[in-house]
């Protein structure tokens, strides 16, 4: 099983230029991996990270964009992986961190834990590359690769579940005071500037 910031200073360190957008869950673990100078972009609209991340890849071409996403947060969006698959943006990469819980809201198992095959449902959807790991080691090895073909690409991670309960969301780490969102020339291009 994978720590999620392991997995996020792994992509970080391999392509420091990568604009990355955050679930829910995810935006408390990547303020404890990033610097200020990082671009990345916190999507606070439950479930919709990867439809964001849709329009911020088409909007930059050039650049990879890097989704970590939750498998509970995706549940809710299933029609995302089809609108990507049908826009094929060759720089996305969707990080799915599966933990089979809604973390956000304390922990429950989310339905599609014995039921559903979200990567496959990707695969189908359109994505180009599909691609599961279980261990840091493997996804780091396999990274540059990853991020150098065209997508879209879906990854998914078997992570460590760090939330089982409402305790535990309470008790979970929380994006520092004055927390930005994103690199002031990053905000800047997206408007449109």
């Amino acid at each position: 099983m994978i720590e999620m910031r392991d997995a996020m200073r792994a992509v970080k360190a391999e392509d420091p230029k990568a604009i990355v957008l955050l679930a829910e869950t995810s935006i408390m673990a990547f303020a404890d991996v990033s610097e200020p100078e990082d671009v990345y972009l916190p999507v606070g609209a439950m479930s919709k990270a990867s439809s964001v991340g849709l329009g911020v890849a088409l909007a930059q071409p050039d650049r990879n964009v890097v989704i970590f996403d939750g498998d509970g947060s995706l549940l809710m969006n299933l029609g995302s992986l089809v609108t990507i698959g049908k826009q094929a943006p060759k720089n996305l990469v969707h990080i799915l961190l599966v933990n089979d819980v809604y973390a956000l809201t304390g922990g429950q198992p989310i339905p599609s834990a014995e039921r559903g095959d979200l990567p496959g449902i990707a695969r189908d959807a359109g994505y180009k590359t599909v691609v599961s790991f279980d261990n840091i080691e493997q996804f780091a090895s396999e990274l540059p690769a990853i991020l150098n073909e065209d997508g879209p690409t879906f990854v998914a991670l078997d992570t460590v579940t760090e939330v089982t309960n409402a305790a535990d969301w309470k008790n979970y780490p929380r994006p520092p005071k004055g927390w930005v969102t994103a690199a002031p020339e990053m905000r800047e291009s997206l408007a449109g500037e």
